[in-house]
């Protein structure tokens, strides 16, 4: 039986995805060849040490809650033989579409976290495991069960691949981001509930589009969580970071990094930039 909270979610994802192919700039993606995603740009530099020749290329790498794909196309124009997985129906509709217009070679599997493995081989017409398992950014809070996640990065994986995540900071996700000043302030829960929390939006995070799907429903999961989980089906964390920028304005009174900066095109807080980390990254190995 279906969680009728992620069907909301799936719902207002749907809805989400005709605005974001114009807030992602879709059309840039596929007139610039070279193009890759901000967000591909900084993941790859942090998990280079533990790619072989720090690359992707050649390898398979499967990418969970792909959305519309820029992300997963992204390391395909980096060499990877890319499978993206994804709820919303439509997204990965326009994940196909993406992949065509650029010219390049991406599968996509619609479904959920937990029934990845599982979809990937119905779908594609076999099981297969990857050398990369891939998340990032933004996705965790969507999901109302970790341990399935971690289950199902574990089927994926190949024996001795590498497991990657970054993603919002589970601290930072408790601060009010509705405040107008440079105060930050708690207001929302750090340990996970019974219940999620509920939020109701006319607007996505990107594009302009108004929502007639305006609910979905977040589940807060701390470190010792996330951490707990990976452990839980055999994987070896071999590297944890934390960072100061974010790829998006989460906060009305962030600014933009400076041009040139190693984190270039992602937002900071103004002042204070030691208060409260704002992205987590983690690295484990099957």
């Amino acid at each position: 039986m279906s969680d009728p909270h992620v069907e909301a979610n799936r719902a207002n994802w749907d809805e989400r995805v005709e605005g974001h192919l114009v807030a992602y700039d879709t059309d840039g993606f596929v007139a610039d060849a070279a193009r890759i995603s901000t967000v591909v740009r900084d993941d790859l530099r942090l998990m280079a040490p533990r790619l072989p020749n720090g690359s992707v290329d050649g390898l398979s790498l499967a990418h969970l809650q792909c959305h519309i794909g820029t992300d997963t196309l992204s390391f395909a124009r980096l060499g990877a033989h890319v499978v993206g997985v994804d709820f919303s129906g439509e997204a990965i509709s326009a994940a196909r579409m993406l992949a065509r217009r650029a010219g390049l070679e991406g599968r996509f599997v619609q479904s959920t976290v937990d029934d990845a493995a599982a979809a990937v081989a119905e779908q594609l017409g076999a099981a297969e495991t990857f050398d990369v398992v891939y998340t990032s950014i933004g996705a965790l809070t969507w999901l109302p069960d970790l341990a399935a996640w971690a289950r199902s990065i574990r089927a994926l994986l190949k024996p001795g691949g590498l497991f990657y995540v970054r993603d919002t900071h589970p601290m930072f996700s408790t601060i009010d981001d509705e405040r107008s000043d440079e105060d930050l302030v708690v207001r929302y829960p750090y340990f996970g509930g019974a219940e999620p929390l509920r939020f109701d939006s006319e607007f996505s995070y990107a594009g302009t589009a108004s929502l007639s799907n305006t609910t979905n429903y977040e589940w807060p999961h701390p470190i010792s969580e996330i951490v707990g989980v990976l452990l839980g089906v055999g994987l070896t964390i071999e590297a944890f970071g934390e960072q100061d920028t974010l790829p998006w304005r989460a906060l009305p009174w962030m600014v933009e990094t400076e041009t040139g900066s190693p984190f270039d095109g992602n937002w900071m807080l103004p002042t204070g930039r030691d208060r409260v980390p704002l992205t987590f990254s983690l690295a484990a190995r099957g």
